[in-house]
């Protein structure tokens, strides 16, 4: 397969590296952990205005129809930029599954202030109790015993629970189902939430991809600004091979996952490998990171003073959602045999 991003989608990309690198600095990053979270909240109003918030919403919402490989790269510059908020939850997967399966209603209300940026929305997968960014969110989408809920969060109860990435909040959220709340019956909401899972597997992937990528420029840039013995300690040959096989690990990555964008936009027939292989190589190459990028750095990465340790925190949570390596390993085998 030969392939190759269109111009738009690398203007889309550049775009979004330039609202990120001014609106959402390591400060910004740094303040939501303690808890100080109204700036993070400049660099999603600016992307909302640039249509990249409501890019997966159809025209008649406001959005721009686009694809799950023309998500991939604003998603990876999400990573690099460890944005906070729920970027994937709203735009990868809420916003779709809000229109193919909202009420007349349901979507009035909810889906072209989403797409305009006005309103947040979290994701709640079957099994799994604990939802992320529950808390900032405006409305929750949900399946439940394969029946799928729209339940605005101040009808809902959030209980936050302790995350490894203090900038990814999570919540566990419980509800009593109104008939308000119940989407369309008719649309098979099992398939479509099916899709939403890969949704998000791929966009966390990309987000992996981004998030590899920063940490490997944080321990170039602090291998070349740290002496010892008079010289630069990327000077030494041992930290010079780790930065390589950093690299090469993150080059392996990136093609894994641009592939399961295409085939997912192409509704291609083993779409669902590609997704799997998309998340373990992008989670391997992210713990593989993350790891050469804490020994360049030495003890001080270890510390919260560190920007690599928020970082590393995020690279660890996303590697583990939506299925870790050894869930998508079983899931290759299943369909393999």
């Amino acid at each position: 397969m030969r392939f190759a991003f269109t111009d738009d989608q690398k203007m889309l990309r550049d775009t979004v590296r330039e609202v990120l690198q001014r609106e959402c600095a390591p400060e910004i990053v740094r303040a939501v952990w303690e808890g100080r979270a109204d700036g993070a909240r400049t660099a999603w109003n600016t992307l909302a205005e640039t249509g990249v918030i409501g890019m997966t919403a159809s025209e008649e919402f406001g959005g721009m129809g686009m694809s799950e490989l023309d998500l991939l790269l604003p998603l990876e510059e999400t990573g690099y930029a460890a944005m906070p908020g729920p970027i994937v939850d709203t735009v990868a997967v809420g916003i779709p599954l809000l229109e193919a399966a909202g009420t007349d209603a349901q979507k009035e209300r909810w889906l072209g202030p989403a797409a305009a940026g006005e309103v947040r929305i979290a994701v709640s997968f079957e099994g799994r109790g604990i939802v992320p960014h529950a808390a900032s969110a405006d409305v929750l989408i949900a399946d439940r015993a394969g029946a799928a809920y729209c339940v605005p969060i101040d009808e809902a109860s959030v209980h936050p629970e302790r995350s490894v990435d203090r900038a990814r909040e999570l919540g566990s959220v419980s509800f009593e189902p109104a008939p308000s709340h119940r989407m369309r019956e008719d649309v098979g909401t099992l398939g479509l939430f099916a899709l939403g899972r890969e949704r998000a597997a791929l966009a966390t992937a990309a987000q992996l991809v981004g998030l590899s990528r920063r940490m490997l420029d944080m321990a170039v840039l602090y291998a070349k600004d740290r002496e010892q013995f008079g010289k630069p300690i990327g000077a030494q040959q041992a930290i010079k091979h780790r930065l390589a096989n950093a690299l090469i690990e993150q080059e392996f990555a990136r093609p894994t996952v641009y592939r399961a964008g295409w085939s997912m936009a192409t509704s291609a027939r083993d779409a669902e490998v590609d997704v799997s292989l998309a998340k373990i190589y992008a989670g391997q190459a992210a713990n593989f990171v993350a790891k050469a990028a804490l020994q360049v750095h030495g003890a001080i990465g270890y510390t919260i003073e560190c920007d690599l340790h928020m970082w590393m925190k995020r690279a660890w949570a996303l590697a583990a959602a939506h299925g870790d390596s050894a869930f998508h390993r079983e899931r290759i085998g299943r369909h393999i045999l």
